[in-house]
């Protein structure tokens, strides 16, 4: 595909993004500038480096020199214990304020790195490498990065954006269905709020998307990156606009984190976050646009059934969502395709219905 190239201006300057298929070379051409003289550090996990690091380690060579530190792979690498691991190591290999870190991989290896390296000597650049839908389409833009605690997702983090981010959707081709469809729902939950043209394109071209065809990737991954940078570059710290992003989030972190980090996929968990957001319209009258076309696309997508899950425990867990405000919660809901909004509900109107849904998420709504 020929390159996209986004720029992204927030408040520690700008952002350059490029998503792009070909030549072979473009990652090097790309990045050897901004390796130049300089340390690198790259913060990878296990498989993205196997499958892909050649093409990574093939454009560091203008580089002074480079350590690769391995993390592990989803949201086990999201914990201080791996953070302060990776803080000890570059104080340990001489990291200094012009060092560099190169985030490789999905996700969870962005956040770590991103944090990290807005934390070490109080801030150091990062350019993210995603090799993942979910890291492609949502995670590595916008400056959002954070660790997790057990007790909730996301719990601590800094706004560090990186300088670069560049994305080949030839890589997702090496993912497996369930990975494909749980960055798929991120692509949805942007699509139905902000460009109902690529909602369209990801119903029509489902298959393909789920095969993983970099031709049909290309413009997701593109038009996605562009609503993100969109959003993100008029509501950087996430007063306002940015809170849509945060649509079917609310009740999914709650999920992943009383279901135990890794059981479900961040997508899959948004999924029924997306569903029960959508009940929580209804109930007010909201949404009957669209929430039809966007039930009948994300079962297509074929999230696992939701484990059995204390509805007590998730309602305790929905109480320290970061979003949450004193007696209320923020959720984003959908009053019609192309348009959201964030409503302060109280507990009176979002506790009852929480049972019911966790036993039948797709009949109760």
């Amino acid at each position: 595909m020929e390159a996209t190239r986004i720029s992204l201006v927030q408040p520690q300057g700008a952002t350059r993004l490029v998503v792009a298929s070909e030549p072979d070379g473009w990652l090097a051409e790309e990045l050897a500038p901004w390796v130049a003289g300089r340390q690198i550090f790259v913060v990878t996990s296990e498989r993205p480096w196997q499958l892909h690091g050649a093409a990574l380690h093939g454009a560091l060579g203008a580089a002074a020199g480079h350590r690769v530190l391995p993390v592990p792979d989803g949201e086990e690498a999201k914990s201080l214990a791996q953070a302060e691991r990776l803080w000890r190591a570059l104080c340990a290999e001489g990291g200094k304020r012009d060092s560099r870190i190169v985030a490789f991989g999905g996700g969870s290896v962005g956040d770590l790195a991103g944090f990290v390296a807005g934390c070490f000597l109080r801030g150091i650049a990062v350019c993210q490498v995603p090799t993942t839908v979910i890291a492609q389409v949502d995670a590595a833009v916008g400056g959002k990065t954070a660790v997790n605690l057990p007790e909730a997702k996301n719990a601590v983090g800094v706004f560090h954006h990186p300088e670069l981010v560049l994305a080949d959707p030839r890589w997702l081709a090496t993912l497996g269905i369930r990975d494909l469809r749980s960055g798929l729902a991120e692509v949805v939950k942007m699509a139905v709020l902000f460009d109902l043209a690529l909602l369209e394109r990801v119903e029509k071209t489902l298959g393909a998307l789920e095969r993983g065809e970099p031709e049909a990737w290309g413009p997701v991954v593109a038009a996605s990156q562009t609503i993100k940078a969109g959003v993100v570059g008029r509501d950087p710290a996430e007063s306002g606009e940015r809170e849509l992003l945060n649509f079917g989030h609310t009740l999914g972190h709650a999920l992943e984190a009383g279901l135990g980090f890794g059981r479900l996929l961040h997508g899959e968990a948004v999924i029924y976050g997306m569903l029960f957001a959508l009940r929580l319209a209804e109930a007010r009258g909201e949404g009957a646009e669209v929430a039809p076309r966007l039930r009948r696309l994300l079962a297509a997508l074929e999230p696992p059934p939701l484990p059995a899950l204390d509805s007590d425990d998730v309602w305790s867990r929905l109480g320290r969502d970061k979003k949450a405000r004193e007696g209320m919660q923020r959720w984003v809901l959908v009053d019609r395709p192309g348009r959201g909004r964030v409503a302060a509900l109280p507990a009176a109107e979002v506790r009852p219905g929480l049972k019911e849904f966790l036993a039948r998420p797709w009949g109760s709504c």
